[in-house]
């Protein structure tokens, strides 16, 4: 039986397996992503994160986000707030002032804030540098070669309408849009044209697509097609690399915080002057815990989905 745990950020979803003993255990894979994360047939999430053992000596443990589809992510940022919880609650030996989680976005060090219960109820990550030119990101644009400018505001066609977007990775690719009228609602066009933004030419590893609007000066609504998963209720990186294009364009200012209200609730994020790195701050919290026959979850899926 597979024991683990379902937390949750804002409603982004995950079901958290701790295999620090077991890394090659069948869950550290993306069948069983696609199998655990089916709502209707599994447990149901946004997508699985594997605790594993750190190569890095610095770090607690490592982190592996493995999305609904079985793709897997450089990082998650509401995902390491729900891991940070998980390692706090559950191992004593991760209580330190800032618990370091390696990622494939490389070291992040979190911060845990407690209830009287000594429970985390709030984490804040350290998300580490913006990366802002195309070879990071990555985004390939038509004749630009190895560009060292920044994508800012670029225009794209998707589908019957034209958007401009910024390009941000958070260690992993964002396209930014931003919603200047009234009349779009930032839900109904990423249903609408996150797909295509998601798998558009432009993005040789997909991209996560946002869809934002300044609601105040130090407010944003921001509605997130998440690349591997489709619309979900939160998204931390994407939180994160909404607030650097709104500094990168004129709409936020580096180092002040911005309240960034996503379907699932408020994340607060803070871009350092210079871009030398962005502060995220939010909720983590538990659903529950459980088992679950594995071998026989993943060979009802396999059969449904038509494979050996």
């Amino acid at each position: 039986m597979l024991r683990f745990t379902k937390l949750e950020g804002c409603g982004n979803d995950f079901v958290v397996v701790d295999l620090r003993r077991a890394p090659d255990h069948a869950a550290n894979s993306a069948d069983a992503a696609v199998a655990l994360c089916d709502r209707h047939f599994g447990v149901g999430a946004d997508g699985v994160l594997a605790i594993l053992p750190a190569a890095n000596p610095e770090a607690v443990a490592r982190m592996r986000v493995l999305n609904a589809d079985g793709s897997e992510a450089e990082m998650c940022g509401n995902g390491i707030r729900c891991v940070a919880k998980f390692l706090y609650e559950r191992d004593p030996s991760t209580r330190v002032p800032e618990l370091p989680i390696e990622t494939g976005a490389g070291l992040l060090r979190c911060g845990v804030t407690l209830d009287a219960r000594r429970h985390v109820t709030h984490v804040s990550v350290a998300m580490g540098r913006p990366r802002l030119l195309p070879a990071e990101i990555p985004v390939a644009l038509p004749g630009a070669g190895a560009s060292d400018e920044r994508v800012l505001e670029h225009e794209i066609t998707l589908g019957d309408r034209a958007f401009r977007f910024t390009a941000v990775s958070m260690g992993n690719p964002h396209a930014v849009v931003f919603v200047e009228g009234e009349g779009d609602a930032p839900r109904a066009l990423a249903e609408a044209y996150g797909p295509a933004l998601e798998r558009h030419a432009w993005f040789p590893r997909r991209t996560n697509a946002e869809f934002a609007r300044l609601v105040a000066p130090g407010h944003i609504e921001l509605v997130v097609w998440e690349r591997g998963c489709g619309i979900t209720l939160a998204c931390g990186t994407g939180a994160c690399a909404t607030v650097v294009a709104a500094c990168l364009t004129g709409r936020a200012k580096v180092g002040e915080e911005v309240r960034v209200s996503l379907p699932g609730g408020d994340l607060l994020i803070r871009v350092e002057p210079d871009l030398a790195g962005v502060t995220m701050r939010g909720p983590a919290d538990e659903a529950f815990e459980a088992e679950i026959d594995l071998p026989s979850l993943l060979a009802r899926s396999r059969a449904r989905l038509g494979g050996a």
